[in-house]
């Protein structure tokens, strides 16, 4: 079992230097070792700064009777200070339980200087603290019921957090939405569990507590509930890993230059002749606040050349794997026919058309006209071919990567096919969330297909248990029943003094 009856400290600001750091205890001495560092001879008020100084740990039978280090000012009579001063710091103290941990809480602000810090931890050591594991502060809330285990998990997220749509995910969570959502849905599984637990407790008494028909409708609205979560996965992986933009066409459309402008920098290089880009080059960007990986590839075209070819093939498995895929041409050349797209990406559904919605599971298909700078040697049947084979609700979005003309037009287009995946929230960002509720859903269905669509159940026991499978599962994802390693593997994410 965790230990929570002693007192940790850390520090709980990012290693380096800085204008302030500071150092965070926790637990029922928290407040008795600080006066043990301190020179401030009053009480600490409860969330009132107080101005004092960190000495040296004086030993503790010099201590007086109520913590103070009076050893700093006073040896056998003699006016001097003893113990080393350490630094002036701010000290606030938070007592149990409106505190971050729901324990009492001290946190000594300091100058952010390393040295200095750990000096302090080292003290706060030596006068009966314990130095905190990663997670522990954090962990210490959850235990104590000041949060639950997604918004424990939410604060790892908000702190890694590289992008302000990551961040505003992470604050959702940290601001319980996914809990109020499995919440909805616990309230109408427990009370489903209840009726039926009364059924099958009193069968002597043959009165049934739920209806099989009223089961149903219940069952098909958590099954309904359930799938909607579930179905915020993608929304979820987009949010917390990114999204990947593949840039695929023949050699020499300026695929690299298209890269390099999106970036921002001169990543890929760019030459006049055909084949320079021979492997993936990828970068990541701020894409309106998402996460985006470019990836630049190699030309699409045949080649009885080893490299090429192994070229070639990655450019076609990054434009299978990418969220969103550039399908880019040359517009101051004739149209050359687009098989090289459809093989890229898997036949566009194995149909003419269509590559603006799903062409591969949930990828999105922009097209992209570069060199707009040049004349266009588009005729009005090429434009009509393009329009074949990518469906007339494609806009084919002109622009030079060479001068950046169109290039806001692009990033403008590119965020709004990603736009609609970003609206509807709460979004499942967890691995952990997703397995547990799919776990949930299924079970959910087994208990649908008992009861049949003739609304007789085959067996109240089987539903019920089927239920409480359900009613584990999402108790796992709030942390009601989450075991002592899934604990330690969540937490053991943190850093130490979070």
């Amino acid at each position: 079992m965790f230990a929570t009856s002693d007192t940790i400290v850390a520090i709980a600001t990012p290693p380096g230097p800085g204008a302030i750091g500071v150092v965070r205890l926790s637990g029922p001495d928290a407040q008795l070792v600080t006066r043990r560092l301190i020179t401030h001879r009053g009480s600490l008020e409860p969330r009132r700064a107080t101005l004092t100084r960190v000495v040296q740990a004086a030993p503790r039978e010099s201590e007086s009777r109520d913590g103070r280090n009076d050893a700093v000012r006073k040896d056998a009579g003699r006016d001097v200070e003893v113990a080393r001063p350490i630094d002036q710091v701010v000290v606030t103290y938070f007592p149990a339980p409106g505190s971050y941990t729901g324990e009492d809480v001290v946190e000594v602000s300091a100058h952010g200087s390393p040295v200095v810090l750990t000096e302090i931890v080292k003290t706060a050591v030596g006068c009966g603290a314990r130095l905190a594991e990663r997670g522990e502060f954090t962990l210490r809330a959850f235990l104590n019921g000041r949060i639950d285990l997604p918004q424990a998990e939410a604060v790892v997220d908000l702190i890694e957090a590289s992008t302000p749509l990551q961040a505003r995910a992470a604050f959702d969570q940290l601001n319980g939405t996914i809990t109020q959502a499995i919440g909805e849905i616990e309230a109408v599984l427990f009370d489903l569990i209840a009726r039926l637990e009364a059924s099958v407790d009193f069968p002597e008494e043959g009165y049934h507590f739920v209806t099989p028909a009223a089961l149903g409708e219940a069952l098909d609205d958590l099954v309904a509930r359930t799938s909607t979560l579930v179905s915020g996965a993608r929304r979820g992986r987009l949010l917390r890993e990114g999204v990947q933009i593949a840039i695929v066409g023949r050699p020499n459309v300026g695929k690299s230059s298209l890269f390099n402008a999106l970036v921002g920098a001169s990543r890929a290089i760019v030459a006049d002749q055909p084949g320079t880009t021979r492997d993936l080059v990828t970068e990541t960007i701020d894409l309106d606040g998402l996460r985006a990986t470019i990836v630049d590839t190699a030309g699409l075209c045949p080649s009885d050349d080893i490299v090429e070819s192994e070229g070639v093939r990655r450019a076609e498995r990054a434009a299978r794997a990418g969220d969103v895929v550039l399908l880019v041409a040359d517009r101051s050349e004739s149209w050359r026919g687009g098989d090289e797209w459809v093989r890229a990406l898997g036949g566009l559904d194995g149909r003419r058309g269509g590559a603006s919605q799903h062409a591969s599971g949930d990828r999105r298909v922009l097209a992209v006209a570069n060199k707009s700078d040049l004349p266009s040697a588009w005729s009005s049947a090429d434009l009509a071919s393009v329009r074949e084979l990518l469906g007339d609700s494609v806009d084919i979005i002109e622009v030079s990567a060479a001068t950046g003309a169109g290039m806001g037009a692009l990033r403008g287009r590119i965020a709004a096919v990603l736009d609609f995946e970003m609206r509807e929230r709460p979004a499942l960002t967890n691995v952990r969330h997703l397995e547990l509720v799919e776990r949930a859903g299924c079970a959910f269905r087994r208990a649908r297909a008992a009861v049949g669509s003739s609304g007789a159940a085959i067996s109240e026991e089987f539903v019920l248990a089927d239920l409480q499978e359900a009613r584990d599962a999402f108790g796992e994802v709030v942390g009601r029943r989450a075991p002592e390693d899934v604990l330690e593997r969540i937490f053991s994410t943190f850093c130490i003094g979070k």
